[in-house]
């Protein structure tokens, strides 16, 4: 009988050993940055021309990329709206959720009496 239980011991040993594989692979391999855990996410709808220039962290899905020439810009959507961001990154997917710090800013854009300018995030 004290064989079995030490059979069922070791194979219990086993499959959280396995457990504890497969979560640290699966961490080690995420975007998760464990310095922004805690951190205020500013939600893309309350930017507003007040926090020009100032540094925020925002979270959302990638939606478009485009490369540029030595940057490339993110299209992110939080649910609250949509912006796009300009870093030197180039590894982040589109579908992937990330959280990013930046500064915003402003592009006025005046056309025919009218500003259509636009919000952006630099990294």
């Amino acid at each position: 009988m004290r064989q079995a239980n030490n059979f069922y011991d070791s194979l219990s040993v086993g499959y959280w050993g396995l457990f504890c594989l497969i979560l640290a692979g699966l961490t080690g391999c995420s975007n998760l940055n464990l310095a922004t855990i805690g951190t205020n996410i500013t939600p893309i709808r309350d930017l507003t021309p007040q926090k020009n220039n100032v540094t925020v962290y925002i979270q959302g899905k990638i939606e478009k990329h485009a490369p540029l020439l030595k940057k490339h810009v993110y299209q992110l959507d939080d649910t609250t709206g949509k912006i796009w961001v300009l870093t030197n990154q180039q590894n982040l997917r589109v579908g992937s959720q990330i959280v990013i710090k930046g500064q915003v800013r402003y592009q006025s854009i005046p056309l025919g009496g009218k500003e259509l300018g636009e919000f952006y995030l630099e990294e």
